[in-house]
């Protein structure tokens, strides 16, 4: 009896465990960057809202934000509202990185010249 009691209490310890490292830390570190990206925001912040409206931050208060979307509109938002803030530099880097991935996959695709196979010209045969 006291066997069955001792392996029920270990498998109720490791799901706790599982539950602890696989759902509840990753969620309290989400939650700690998105704490820290908020109280970070400043204006001229280019930031995205759970919207999905791309805007510039024109004004930051205590509890929310002014947002400008277009020349003349500008949208108060709770700061809870705001899903990102997109960085300048990531802007500027990401386009380059991308470019670079694009030439390596080029690269890695196309077949040298003058191999059977190759795009644009045509397979030979035995016959020929």
């Amino acid at each position: 009896m006291e066997g069955q009691m001792m392996t029920t209490l270990i498998t109720f310890v490791l799901i706790i465990l599982i539950f602890y490292f696989l759902i509840i830390r990753p969620q309290r570190k989400r939650d700690k960057e998105t704490k820290a990206m908020l109280a970070a925001m400043k204006k001229g912040d280019k930031v995205v809202t759970i919207g999905g409206i791309h805007g510039t931050i024109v004004a930051v208060k205590e509890q929310t934000v002014v947002i400008k979307v277009d020349d003349s509109a500008r949208i108060e938002f709770s700061k809870s509202a705001i899903s990102t803030v997109v960085n300048k530099d990531a802007q500027k880097a990401a386009p380059k990185k991308e470019q670079k991935e694009s030439i390596a996959e080029e690269k890695s695709t196309e077949a040298p010249k003058g191999e059977a196979g190759s795009i644009g010209e045509p397979e030979k045969t035995d016959k020929e």
